[in-house]
């Protein structure tokens, strides 16, 4: 990928504010892409899509919970009013739960669904509306999880949502290749993030000491994988 590898492309990443998605939201900004970023915290948004622009990238930011189809509908709307249409989408937004089963309770467990579930689903969705009538093809990318693959306590509700995006993005390539539109999911093991290291301080060490490589993964490692499956490299797989 050479240095403006995604020249003249619009993007929208959600829950990008911090971690997996603010890397893949700067790397997609410093590769010549147009950026929208979501945040639930708009301020957070904001404040990261300004650092992203002051690096010389093209970035928004924006506010809003992507639970609420209504925003992740209104998400693809501004990026074709601000940027004129719409190549690649980063379902990235998602929360995790630590609970015991016996503990769960419903409010919780219909939260996580919302987020990382309907989230991503009505995403997706208004993303591909918008490709479809453009007739260019896209790009869509859902973010998994080694959860959803590797049973992990306390986390029931958060990996079954992980293993049914991964569900999704097999269906929608049944939908969506007759209109170009590729779909994919990229499932990070152990990774530091500001959310991991805020659950355990020593998160570093204990995964270093079970991966094979040695040490849990980087943001930017993940965000390389995202840039591969949104790239032109990637237009055979899906």
């Amino acid at each position: 990928m050479s240095a403006k590898g995604f020249a003249n492309q619009v993007a929208i990443v959600t829950g990008a504010g911090v971690g997996i998605g603010y890397e893949v939201a700067q790397q997609l900004a410093l590769s010549g892409a147009s950026v929208l970023l979501n945040d639930v915290d708009e301020r957070l948004a904001q404040q990261t899509a300004r650092s992203i622009t002051d690096e010389g990238g093209i970035c928004q930011g924006v506010g809003g919970d992507t639970a609420d189809v209504q925003v992740v509908r209104g998400l693809v709307q501004q990026a074709v009013a601000t940027y004129g249409r719409l190549d690649m989408v980063v379902a990235n937004a998602g929360l995790t739960l630590w609970a015991d089963f016996f503990e769960y309770e419903p409010e919780n467990f219909d939260r996580i669904l919302a987020v990382n579930l309907r989230g991503s689903y009505f995403l997706a969705q208004a993303a591909a509306r918008r490709m479809r009538q453009q007739g260019q093809g896209g790009r869509i990318v859902f973010m998994s999880s080694v959860t959803g693959h590797q049973a992990i306590r306390y986390l029931s509700a958060y990996s079954m949502t992980k293993a049914a995006l991964e569900m999704l993005a097999r269906n929608l390539v049944v939908e969506l290749s007759p209109y170009q539109i590729t779909v994919n999911c990229v499932a990070p093991g152990a990774t530091i993030t500001p959310r991991n290291l805020a659950d355990d301080p020593n998160y570093e060490a204990v995964w270093g000491e079970v991966i094979p490589i040695g040490r849990p993964a980087m943001s930017g490692d993940i965000a390389q994988a995202v840039l591969f499956f949104l790239s032109p490299q990637s237009a055979q797989i899906t």
